[in-house]
C-alpha cells in the first residue's frame, strides 16, 4: 500500500521559511541518537526510537533525521519500513515544507527498494530536480534489471544535466552482457572525459567481461586506469573468472598481493571460484588457504564457504572441508551449510544426509538450493526413502511447485531404483522445462526402457537440447534399439538443430559396439568431425570386450591409455579379454604394465541399506566383522543355486589357476556378499515390499548376473542391482535388461 502523492510538494519552494516550535534538548538529543543508529545500520532500533518521540517533531527540525532514516531503509532494501515512515511523515506534517534534499532521499529509497513505478511517479511530481534526483532514478532502474527504463531516464537527464560518474556507472551496469550497447556508452564516456573516473572504469570492466569475449577489452580499460582502487582489481579478477581465464586471474592476484594492495573477501571468493574450474589447482588452493588463515579471512562465512567448494571441486579430502566449515564456530548460515553438504553429496551421500538432519535440528530454514543438493545426495543412496523424506520437507515449506526441485526428485528416485516414483513426480509437475523432460528420459535410459523413452520424447513440448539426445541415444543403446537410435542420431541436426558432439558419438559407439557391429562403430569414429576423446574409445573397447574383438580392442585400449593414462579401464578390459581367451601370459603382462605405471584398478564395491545404515562390501569380504558368517551363508546359497541350474562362469576368472579356485574367486564378488547379507537381515530392511536393492560401483559381471537371476527365483524376491552403467531388475530368473548390457 502506497501513500498518496497528491499535493505532497505544494510547499516545496518555501524551504522551511515558516516559524516552528522550538525543540527541547531531550528531543534534539533523541533525534541525534536516531541518526547515529542509522549510521551504524541499526534500522529497527532507530525507527522504534524515532516513533517514540512525542509529540512528533515538526519537519523543520527533523528533515535530516527523516533523510537518514530513508537512507537506512534504502540501504537495507526495507520497503515496508520506508513506506510506513513516508506515511508517518505526511500524517504528522499536514502542510509540509519539503526541501529537495529530503525528497531525493525518498525517491532514492523507493528506487533502491524496487518500487520503481512509484519512485517515477514521485519524481514526475517534483516541482524541481537536481542531478541527484536523476541519478537516484537511473541507479534504481539499473540495480533492478530495468535497462529500458534506465536508458530512458538517462537520455532525459542529458537535456538538463551533465551526468555524474555514478549515473554513467549505473547505465553501463544496465548494459549487462550487451557489448554493443556498452560500447556506445563507453564512447560517450570518452567524449565527456568520464572514462578516467574509477567508478566508470570499474563498471566498464564488468560490462565487457559479461559480454561475449570481452576480457581483452576489459583488460584495456583496466590498464588505462591511472589510479585503480580495490574494486578495480576485484572487478578485473572477477571478470577473468567469468570469462574462464582462471590463470590470468591468478596472475593478477599474485601481482596485486606482491604490490602491497590489500585484498578483501570479494577478491578471495573470486580467486577460489577460479580454482574450482582448474583441474590442477589443489596445491594453489592449499597455499591460498594458508594466506587466508594468516590474514584472518578464514572466519568470514563467504570465504570459508568458497574454500570448501574449491577443495571439494578439486578432489580434496572432504574431512578437510569439514574442518574449514567448523572454523566458522557456530556462525554458519544456510549458504555455508549448503556448501559442506554439497562437498559430501557425491563422495559420502550418507554423511550428507546426516549433516542435513543436523542442520534441521539447529532450527535453520533450508532454501531451494539446499534442497536440490540434498536430493542430489539422495540419488547416491541405495533406496528412495531418504529422497521421499526430503520431499516431505519440500512440501512442508511450500516449495512443491518448484520445477528445479521436482527435476531433482525425478533424478533421485530413478537413481534409487524406483522408475515408478520418478514418473509420478514427473506426471504431477505443474510446469516442466527441458531439464524435466531430460530427467525423465535419463530415468528411462538407466532402467533400459528404450520404448518408453521414445514415446515420452514424442510428447515433449519443450525445446530439446544436446542432453535430450544423449538420454535418447543412451536409452536406445541399453535397450538394443540400434535402428531407432541410428535414425535419431542421423536426424537430430536437421530436425532439431542439434549438432552431434562427443557425448552423442560416444553413445553411438556404445550402441553399435553392444550390438556387435564393431566395424561400424570404428567407421563412425573415423568419420567424426572432432578428435574422439577417452569416453568414445572406452565405448568401443567395451563393445570389443563383449564380443571378443581383440584386434580393435588393442587399438581402442592404446588410444584410451594415451588420452587418459591414469584410467585403469583400458588395462582392465584388455586383461579381461586375454583371460577370457585363455591368454593368461598376456593378461599378466597387462597387469604388470599397470603396476609399472602405478595405475590402480578401482576395487569392486557394493552397498546395501539395512536399518539406518549403509553397509559396504568389497570383493573377498575384507573388513567385514560378519565375514565368516556371510561366507557360510553364501556357500549354502551357492549349493542351492547349483541344484537350481547355476553354473559358475569360470572363463571370467583372471588367473591361470585351477577351476575350483576360479569358482571361489567368483563366489566372493561384492554384490553376492551384499545379497547374502540382505537375506540375513530381511527383518531389518529400511524399505517395504518383496525387494532387495544393491548398489555397485563397477559393471556387473556375467557370472554375478546369472547368479542374481537364479537367486531372484529361489528366494522369490525382486533383486535390483544398480551398476556403473544401468539398473538390472531381477525377477523370476529374468533380468529387465534381457541379458543385453
Amino acid at each position: 500500500m502506497f501513500v498518496s502523492v497528491g499535493g505532497v510538494f505544494s510547499g516545496f519552494s518555501r524551504r522551511f521559511t515558516t516559524a516552528a516550535v522550538s525543540l527541547n534538548s531531550d528531543a534534539i538529543n533523541l533525534l541525534h541518537h536516531v541518526r547515529l543508529l542509522c549510521s551504524l545500520g541499526h534500522l529497527q532500533e532507530a525507527l522504534k526510537l524515532f516513533y517514540s518521540i512525542t509529540p512528533p517533531p515538526p519537519l523543520v527540525h527533523s528533515h535530516h533525521t527523516y533523510a537518514a532514516l530513508f537512507h537506512a531503509c534504502a540501504r537495507r532494501s526495507s520497503l515496508p519500513q520506508g513506506q510506513a515512515l513516508h506515511r508517518h511523515m505526511l500524517l504528522h506534517n499536514s502542510n509540509p515544507d519539503f526541501d529537495l534534499f529530503l525528497i531525493n532521499h525518498i525517491v532514492n529509497m523507493y528506487s533502491k527498494c524496487g518500487s520503481l513505478d512509484y519512485a517515477r511517479q514521485l519524481f514526475d511530481e517534483m516541482p524541481g530536480r537536481n542531478i541527484v534526483s536523476w541519478t537516484a532514478l537511473v541507479s534504481g532502474y539499473a540495480q533492478h534489471g530495468r535497462p529500458d527504463g534506465c536508458f530512458k531516464v538517462f537520455r532525459e537527464m542529458l537535456v538538463w544535466h551533465r551526468p555524474t560518474e555514478f549515473a554513467f556507472a549505473s547505465v553501463i551496469s544496465a548494459c549487462g552482457g550487451d557489448g554493443d550497447c556498452g560500447r556506445q556508452v563507453h564512447a560517450f564516456a570518452l567524449k565527456t572525459s568520464f572514462d578516467s573516473c574509477v567508478f566508470v572504469g570499474n563498471a566498464l570492466i564488468m560490462m565487457y567481461c559479461r559480454s561475449c569475449g570481452g576480457a581483452d577489452e576489459a583488460w584495456s580499460v583496466y590498464e588505462s586506469m591511472e589510479f585503480p582502487n580495490l574494486v578495480s582489481w576485484n572487478s578485473m579478477i572477477a571478470g577473468f573468472q567469468v570469462c574462464g581465464y582462471g590463470n590470468r586471474a591468478l596472475e593478477l592476484f599474485s601481482q596485486m598481493h606482491f604490490s602491497g594492495v590489500r585484498f578483501d573477501r570479494a577478491t578471495l571468493v573470486s580467486i577460489l571460484s577460479c580454482l574450482c574450474e582448474m583441474g590442477d589447482g589443489l596445491e594453489y588452493c592449499f597455499r591460498l588457504q594458508c594466506l587466508i588463515i594468516k590474514t584472518g579471512f578464514i572466519s568470514e562465512i563467504e570465504v570459508a564457504t568458497a574454500l570448501v567448494k574449491a577443495y571439494s571441486s578439486l578432489g580434496g579430502e572432504v574431512s578437510d572441508c569439514y574442518k574449514i566449515f567448523l572454523e566458522l564456530d557456530g556462525r554458519q548460515d544456510v549458504i555455508s551449510w549448503t556448501g559442506i553438504i554439497a562437498a559430501y553429496a557425491e563422495r559420502d551421500p550418507e554423511e550428507a544426509i546426516l549433516l542435513f538432519q543436523q542442520f534441521l535440528r539447529e532450527c535453520l530454514a533450508p532454501d531451494r538450493h539446499m534442497f536440490s543438493i540434498v536430493l542430489k545426495a539422495c540419488a547416491g543412496l541405495a533406496t528412495e526413502r531418504h529422497a521421499l523424506t526430503v520431499q516431505s520437507h519440500v512440501l512442508k515449506v511450500g516449495f512443491e511447485d518448484d520445477t528445479v526441485l521436482a527435476n531433482a526428485l525425478i533424478h533421485a528416485c530413478a537413481r534409487c531404483g524406483s522408475i515408478a516414483l520418478s514418473k509420478q513426480a514427473f506426471d504431477t509437475m505443474i510446469s516442466r522445462d527441458t531439464v524435466s523432460w531430460n530427467s525423465m528420459l535419463k530415468a528411462y535410459a538407466m532402467h533400459g526402457q528404450g520404448k518408453e523413452a521414445l514415446q515420452l520424447f514424442s510428447q515433449m513440448d519443450a525445446q530439446p537440447d544436446g542432453a535430450t539426445f544423449v538420454a535418447l541415444l543412451s536409452a536406445c543403446s541399453h535397450a538394443g534399439m540400434v535402428e531407432e537410435g541410428t535414425k535419431i542420431f542421423e536426424t537430430m541436426s536437421n530436425n532439431h538443430g542439434i549438432v552431434p558432439q562427443l557425448d552423442h558419438y560416444a553413445c553411438m559407439a556404445d550402441m553399435l559396439g553392444r550390438a556387435g557391429r564393431i566395424s561400424e562403430a570404428k567407421e563412425l569414429i573415423d568419420k567424426m568431425p572432432m578428435e574422439p576423446d577417452s569416453v568414445v574409445w572406452s565405448a568401443l573397447l567395451g563393445g570389443c570386450r563383449k564380443h571378443g574383438e581383440t584386434k580393435l580392442a588393442k587399438l581402442a585400449a592404446a588410444k584410451l591409455k594415451e588420452l587418459d593414462p591414469n584410467n585403469s579401464l583400458g588395462y582392465v578390459l584388455m586383461s579381461n579379454i586375454f583371460s577370457t581367451d585363455g591368454r593368461f601370459n598376456e593378461a599378466g603382462l597387462i597387469r604388470k604394465e599397470m603396476e609399472g605405471k602405478t595405475v590402480r584398478k578401482e576395487p569392486g564395491l557394493s552397498w546395501i541399506e539395512i536399518g539406518n545404515h549403509v553397509h559396504e562390501f568389497a570383493s573377498g569380504g575384507q573388513q567385514r566383522p560378519e565375514r565368516e558368517t556371510i561366507f557360510s551363508e553364501l556357500e549354502k546359497l551357492v549349493r542351492r543355486l547349483k541344484d537350481f541350474g547355476y553354473v559358475p562362469q569360470i572363463s571370467l576368472a583372471l588367473h591361470d589357476i585351477e577351476d575350483e579356485q576360479k569358482e571361489e574367486q567368483l563366489y566372493y564378488h561384492s554384490e553376492k556378499l551384499a545379497l547374502v547379507f540382505a537375506l540375513m537381515n530381511l527383518g531389518n530392511r529400511c524399505y517395504s515390499g518383496n525387494i532387495i536393492k544393491i548398489m555397485k560401483n563397477i559393471r556387473i559381471c556375467v557370472d554375478c548376473h546369472n547368479f542374481m537371476k537364479l537367486a531372484s527365483e529361489l528366494v522369490d524376491m525382486e533383486i535390483v542391482v544398480r551398476d556403473s552403467n544401468r539398473f538390472h531388475h531381477f525377477k523370476a530368473k529374468v533380468c529387465s535388461c534381457n541379458d543385453y548390457w
